[in-house]
C-alpha cells in the first residue's frame, strides 16, 4: 500500500479520507499559499474531524522541517533497516507522544 501510494495518491488502493488527506497535504506542501477554508471543509466532508486534520497538518510540518533542516545540514540518511525500525516503532506506539495536547 505504501508503494501504491508513493507512486501516485489518487490511485492507491486507500479510503476516501486518506485520499482526501492525501490531496490537502499535496497542496499544503506544493502551494501553501493557495490552501484555505474550503480545503478543511473538503476534508470534513469525506468525514474527518478538526482533531485529525490537525493532526495530519502537525505531522506534515514536522517532516516538512526535518527535510529543509536535512538538506541544509547534509545529515546523513538513515539505512533501510533503521527506517523499518523506525516504521515499527511508529506502527507499535503511534504518534501520541508527538501529538498535539487536547
Amino acid at each position: 500500500m505504501v508503494a501504491a501510494v508513493l507512486e501516485d495518491w489518487r490511485t492507491a488502493p486507500v479510503n476516501e479520507k486518506v485520499r482526501s488527506v492525501l490531496g490537502f497535504l499535496e497542496r499544503l506542501t506544493v502551494s501553501p499559499a493557495d490552501v484555505g477554508p474550503k480545503d478543511v471543509e473538503s476534508m470534513r466532508s469525506a468525514g474527518l474531524n478538526d482533531k485529525a486534520i490537525e493532526e495530519a497538518i502537525y505531522v506534515c510540518f514536522l517532516f516538512s522541517v526535518m527535510d529543509r533542516l536535512a538538506d541544509a545540514f547534509g545529515f546523513d540518511m538513515h539505512s533501510p533497516g533503521d527506517f523499518q525500525r523506525g516504521g515499527r516503532m511508529l506502527l507499535s506506539r503511534g504518534y501520541k507522544r508527538l501529538s498535539l495536547p487536547g
